[in-house]
């Protein structure tokens, strides 16, 4: 098991707006996950992505492919 501590941040390309999630990367090597959670909540739950599942999540933002049609 991980013992190492997640270092959470918010992407640069945020506006700020309240609607964000914080990922911790740094737990990647160790744990071949990637936590995300809420940034309106620090203390609530953290999604452990994989990380071949969190670069596709990213890749699908920058398409913008997750608006309703």
């Amino acid at each position: 098991m991980a013992t190492e501590t997640p270092r959470w941040y918010t992407s640069s390309y945020s506006e700020n707006g309240g609607q964000c999630v914080t990922v911790a990367t740094n737990l990647v090597a160790s744990t071949g996950t990637i936590p995300v959670r809420d940034s309106k909540v620090p203390d609530g739950p953290a999604l452990g992505l994989r990380a071949h599942a969190f670069t596709a999540f990213v890749a699908g933002v920058k398409r913008d492919a997750f608006r309703p049609a």
